[in-house]
Formats: structure tokens, C-alpha cells, sequence
């Protein structure tokens, strides 16, 4: 039987350390089926999720807007435990927890000072799903 050789590294990834930053950036993105929302410093490294999965949610709830509210919520007490006060939000989506992730932003006392919406509009790309006949 051949025995197992021990490598110099050590185990498990990078450490994880302990960051205090005064300002930040809100990733949501809202889809049909979920909403993730994503804080992350000025340069685009990210600091704390929250998703509506994540949240406790399965299936069609995850796709509403009570689900991306806790899941806002979620992210936002995570990042105002590493002291971000004010945030630039921005929006990806066409999903039904877009207004209501923003509105859990405001009311938990963060400063908002921009909001801006990146959804990615096609100049006529790719052909859309088939309308539903219910």
C-alpha cells in the first residue's frame, strides 16, 4: 500500500480578515427566479451576500419581493457590521425584487448616494423565450 505524502502546504484558503470600510457598493441582481445582492468595496471586491436562497427560500418564492427584501436585509446588517455607512447602488435585472431590495437598503439607515440600473438592454441579440399560454 503506498503512503500518502505530506505536502508543505497548509490547510484550508485564504485567511479572511477582519475589514472596516466607510463606504461601499450594492450589487442587486434580480432575476425572474431569485435576487442576489452583493456589497463590495469601491473597487469591486466583494465584502458580504445575501441571496434569496440563502435567505431560506426554494422555488417560486424565492421570485418575490418579500424574499429580496430579507435578502437585502441580510447583506446590509453584514455590512454594517464592517462599519460601511454609505452606498452606491446599482441594479442588474428585470426581476420582481428590484424596488423592494432598495427600499430594505434605505430603511435600514444606510446613506444611499447613488442608484444607477445596469441592466443589460440587447441591440436585438438573442431571440426571447416563447410567450406563455396560460
Amino acid at each position: 500500500m503506498a503512503q500518502k505524502s505530506r505536502s508543505s502546504r497548509r490547510k484550508g484558503g485564504a485567511r479572511k480578515t477582519k475589514r472596516t470600510l466607510s463606504s461601499g457598493q450594492v450589487h442587486i441582481y434580480a432575476t425572474f427566479n431569485n435576487t442576489i445582492v452583493t456589497v463590495t468595496d469601491k473597487q469591486g471586491n466583494t465584502v458580504c451576500w445575501g441571496s434569496a436562497g440563502s435567505s431560506g427560500f426554494k422555488g417560486s418564492r424565492k421570485s418575490t419581493p418579500f424574499a429580496a427584501r430579507l435578502a437585502a436585509e441580510e447583506a446590509m446588517k453584514k455590512a454594517q457590521a464592517m462599519g460601511i455607512q454609505e452606498v452606491d447602488v446599482f441594479i442588474k435585472g428585470p426581476g420582481p425584487g428590484r424596488e423592494a431590495a432598495i427600499r430594505a437598503v434605505q430603511s435600514l439607515g444606510m446613506k444611499v448616494t447613488s442608484i444607477t440600473d445596469e441592466t443589460p438592454v440587447p441591440h436585438n441579440g438573442c431571440r426571447p423565450p416563447k410567450k406563455r399560454r396560460v
